[in-house]
């Protein structure tokens, strides 16, 4: 297991906030930063403190990416025609791993990552293992039918809490989903408030 997935709760409590409103979540019992001096008093943040926070906060939700491949999308929003923070939340949720998420087929991002990881996955047909993989427009993603047996996958896509949005067509009963169009901000069903405006202000000084 990756220091990356281990540390998901750390991410929750280091932003003070469930973003991805887990039930199991820490920061329901202890809302303060993890460590011993998480309960000293807070300070007020400065403007570069408020924005470096956002970019944590979007970072981690999408399983803590590194700080390179967040450097490079937020480049590469910048380039695309648009509001450049629309740009950038929907070049993250075109990620592979993104996009199983929003599938319902694992409980988790962190998941997402190893179930690509390991295989699990057909884009198209044909297996593809990287979780950062690019989706396009039109693009069928779906479950290896070996792999449709998984515990994970079946709880997963039994919970009550799931909750697949509309820019992704998802067809149950082929464990299959299609990847219709790149999302707007107020689509994506984050359980807390994004701002990647102040993602952008950041890169911007």
């Amino acid at each position: 297991m990756s220091k990356r997935i281990s540390a998901k709760y750390k991410i929750d409590r280091r932003s003070g906030e469930n973003i991805w409103g887990r039930p199991k979540s820490p920061v329901n019992k202890r809302p303060y930063g993890p460590g011993q001096h998480g309960q000293g008093r807070k300070s007020k943040l400065s403007d570069f403190g408020i924005q470096l926070r956002a970019k944590q906060k979007l970072k981690g939700y999408y399983g803590n990416i590194t700080e390179k491949q967040f450097r490079r999308i937020y480049k590469e929003a910048t380039r695309v025609k648009g509001d450049t923070g629309e740009n950038l939340v929907g070049l993250l949720e075109s990620r592979l791993d993104a996009f199983v998420f929003r599938m319902g087929v694992v409980p988790t991002v962190f998941a997402s990552r190893q179930f690509v990881g390991h295989g699990h996955i057909l884009v198209n047909g044909k297996k593809v293992d990287i979780p950062s993989y690019r989706l396009k427009e039109g693009d069928v993603v779906s479950v290896k039918e070996k792999s449709r047996q998984i515990p994970m996958l079946m709880e997963a896509m039994g919970s009550p809490e799931r909750n697949v949005p509309d820019y992704v067509q998802m067809d149950d009963a082929k464990f299959a989903a299609k990847y219709l169009r790149k999302p707007a901000l107020n689509e994506i069903p984050y359980a807390v408030i994004m701002e990647p405006n102040l993602v952008i202000e950041f890169y911007s000084r």
